[in-house]
C-alpha cells in the first residue's frame, strides 16, 4: 500500500546510518604531510596564517618544511597580505579564491603530484566548490592530502562541561570521517585512506611572558595525556588526514 514502509526498511535505514570509524593513527600531522610531499611537485592551498612569519623564524612553518623536501612547491591563499609577505620571503605564491574553479584555473599552474589542503576545509563557505576547484590543480595520477580537526576529538566532549565550546572563531563546520568521505566522493575524489593525527607539543619560552608560558605548558600536558589516550582510541584524536585521488582518473 502506498505510504507504508516495507518490512525491514527501518532496520536497513539504521544500518545505512551506521559507519565504522577508521582506526589508523594517530600520526603527527606535519610529519605525515612532509612524508607525502617528499620528492613531489606540491601545491599548498591555504598556506599562510597570522603566525607564518614567527613559525618560519622558528623553523616550524609547514609550508617551508614541505618546500624543503618537495621537488617544487607553490602556495595559494586568499590572503593578499600573506601572499605578498611570502613572495618577499622568496616563495612562489599566488592570491586566489580556492572555492572558485575558474579562479584556480586562471593561475595556470602545472598540475601537481600532490595538493595539500591542511586545516582549510573547516574555514570555507562552500566546501563542495572548494573540492571541485582543487581538481584543477592535480594530475590525473596525483593525490590530495586534506587535514581537518576531528568532530569527535575528546576535548569537544570535555569542554561543554564548563559551559563553553572550544572552536576557532573562523571555523564554519566540524567534520567526521563519514562527512568528509561523502563530501569528497560527491565532488570528484575517491578516498584512499583516512588516518587520525595529533598535534605536536608547542614550543613555549618564559620570554613569551609568564601567562603565555603557563598556558602553553598546560596545553602541552593536555596534549601528552590526550595523545596517550588516542593510541588506545584513535577516533578521539585531534584531527584527520585524508588521502584521495581524482575519481575519474
Amino acid at each position: 500500500m502506498s505510504g507504508l514502509s516495507s518490512p525491514g526498511t527501518e532496520r536497513e535505514q539504521r544500518i545505512r546510518w551506521r559507519h565504522r570509524l577508521p582506526r589508523g593513527g594517530p600520526v603527527i600531522r606535519h610529519d605525515a604531510l612532509i612524508d607525502l610531499a617528499r620528492g613531489r611537485r606540491v601545491v599548498h592551498v591555504g598556506f599562510v596564517d597570522e603566525l607564518a612569519a614567527s613559525k618560519l623564524a622558528q623553523g616550524v612553518w609547514l609550508h617551508s618544511r614541505l618546500g624543503a623536501v618537495a621537488s617544487s612547491i607553490v602556495g595559494l591563499d586568499a590572503d593578499a597580505e600573506g601572499v605578498a609577505w611570502a613572495r618577499k620571503a622568496g616563495f612562489e605564491a599566488h592570491v586566489v579564491d580556492a572555492q572558485s574553479a575558474d579562479a584556480v584555473a586562471a593561475v595556470e599552474l602545472e598540475p601537481a603530484q600532490l595538493v595539500v589542503a591542511g586545516e582549510v576545509i573547516e574555514h570555507v563557505d562552500a566546501p563542495g566548490p572548494f573540492l571541485r576547484a582543487l581538481r584543477e590543480l592535480v594530475r590525473n595520477d596525483g593525490r590530495l592530502a586534506l587535514t581537518t580537526p576531528n568532530a569527535y576529538r575528546l576535548l569537544n566532549f570535555i569542554a561543554p562541561l564548563t559551559g563553553a565550546e572550544l572552536v576557532h572563531p573562523d571555523h564554519t563546520a566540524w567534520h567526521s570521517p563519514q562527512t568528509l568521505r561523502t563530501l569528497l566522493e560527491r565532488n570528484g575524489w575517491a578516498v584512499e585512506e583516512i588516518v587520525y593525527y595529533r598535534n605536536p607539543r608547542r614550543s613555549v619560552q618564559l620570554s613569551d611572558g609568564w601567562r603565555a608560558f603557563a598556558v602553553g605548558q598546560l596545553a602541552n600536558a593536555a596534549r601528552a595525556t590526550l595523545g596517550g589516550l588516542a593510541h588506545v582510541a584513535p577516533y578521539w584524536s585531534d584531527g584527520m588526514l585524508v588521502v584521495a585521488r581524482p575519481s575519474d582518473a
